[in-house]
């Protein structure tokens, strides 16, 4: 980084923000396997925040990498990358007043941990969502296994480059084993009992 740069702080700052939006702010960082469920139960989550007035904003893995990192492939180099720039985007949306929900794969511990660093004290949840790499093989909604598996799709997570799972994850979601909805409710009850959802919460039904 240059010299000549320098940091410019505004009148208006992340409390101000938060304060507008009657919210604490906070990046909640859905990592796991590939077809481990995060995507799903990330959007269901901010689905349910949003109806229930809180102001939000969902950073996908694939979506990403559609824009701001459609120049980077999946070497552990590019990797490391594009969770950096995802990192860096998510601090700007929690500096905005938003609750930012982050479904990416990151696999490596390092990644996560230098995502966390940047981040306020306290603005930072890793969720773990768990599925075994059996299940995940079942699902493989978008047949990436299957690609993995004929060679055509090089140093994917869980084949042949590894994932390196979290050792202390603030939620820890067996998503091989819970539905979308119970998966939800144990993320809203953990922001409950933190204080970020200071307002409450209605939990979802969960199906007979």
């Amino acid at each position: 980084m240059s010299s000549n740069i320098v940091w410019h702080s505004h009148p208006v700052d992340q409390g101000a923000r938060a304060e507008q939006k009657s919210q604490r702010p906070l990046v909640i960082w859905f990592t796991g396997l590939s077809a481990s469920g995060k995507s799903t139960i990330a959007g269901a989550l901010e689905q349910i925040l949003t109806v229930q007035g809180y102001h939000t904003y969902l950073l996908d893995g694939d979506n990403v990498r559609h824009g701001l990192c459609h120049d980077l492939g999946f070497s552990d180099k590019d990797r490391q990358e594009n969770i950096r720039r995802v990192g860096e985007v998510a601090k700007l949306m929690a500096d905005a007043g938003l609750i930012t929900l982050a479904a990416f794969i990151s696999p490596f511990r390092a990644d996560r941990r230098l995502v966390r660093e940047i981040m306020p004290g306290g603005q930072f949840v890793e969720v773990f969502v768990d599925a075994d790499l059996s299940v995940c093989r079942g699902r493989d909604p978008k047949g990436l296994y299957a690609k993995a598996d004929r060679g055509e799709i090089k140093q994917f997570t869980g084949i042949d480059s590894p994932y390196e799972v979290p050792q202390k994850p603030e939620v820890h979601i067996r998503a091989g084993e819970v539905p979308v909805a119970e998966a939800v409710n144990q993320l809203l009850d953990y922001l409950h009992r933190t204080g970020v959802l200071q307002a409450g919460y209605q939990p979802v039904a969960l199906e007979a």
